[in-house]
């Protein structure tokens, strides 16, 4: 095979010395083009595809890296051609990355850059939520303890209207009548005004 038919096969040479790669597959933005499905499913597909051409431009990288080092006249072909697919490669994945919408936080591509394990970020965001859902619960916790002291108060003072106020809690919560939160504060509410009443008494 001469040296026309070789370049006819592999590509054509520009006049700059890229190659221009000779492919009859469909681009897969073409492809996404014509895919048809539903939202999430083009979005996975989207993403494997993304996936996909970052796999192939760390092989590229990696070709590349072993013609460089081992050099030579003859590797001037193989380093244009490597070198033209890293080109059309990452052109590619960046009109593949235009069609993905991924919110990626800052933190991890700082931890990435310093050589850390982006799982760690992962791990601060649990220990944080940990931390205010403990501060939360005691919170509530402390909100029920003073609920239960003003009940205590109350059915010393009016033991008859608490007792109803009860009954209708059991009720509302056995399902027989509705009554909203906002109905349980104001007679919690109106409770409170008449144990203060009678203590200015």
């Amino acid at each position: 095979m001469d040296s026309s038919q070789h370049n006819s096969a592999a590509g054509s040479i520009g006049g700059n010395g890229i190659i221009n790669p000779k492919s009859n597959d469909a681009s897969p933005v073409d492809s996404a083009a014509n895919a048809t499905g539903s939202p999430a499913e083009e979005s996975k597909q989207n993403l494997n595809q993304v996936i996909n051409s970052i796999d192939k431009t760390l092989g590229i990288l990696h070709q590349l890296y072993l013609t460089v080092s081992a050099y030579n006249v003859s590797s001037q072909f193989p380093l244009l051609q490597r070198m033209n697919n890293l080109v059309v490669e990452l052109d590619n994945m960046a009109r593949l990355g235009e069609k993905c919408n991924i919110q990626v936080p800052m933190e991890v591509l700082n931890l990435i850059d310093d050589g850390k394990n982006p799982d760690e970020f992962t791990r601060d965001v649990l220990n944080s939520c940990i931390s205010k859902n403990q501060i939360t619960k005691g919170k509530t916790d402390a909100f029920k303890g003073l609920r239960g002291h003003l009940l205590e108060e109350l059915e010393q003072a009016f033991p008859e209207e608490v007792e109803a106020y009860r009954d209708i809690r059991a009720a509302s919560a056995a399902g027989k009548w509705k009554v909203s939160s906002k109905d349980h504060l104001g007679m919690f509410e109106a409770l409170n005004l008449r144990m203060m009443q009678s203590y200015a008494v």
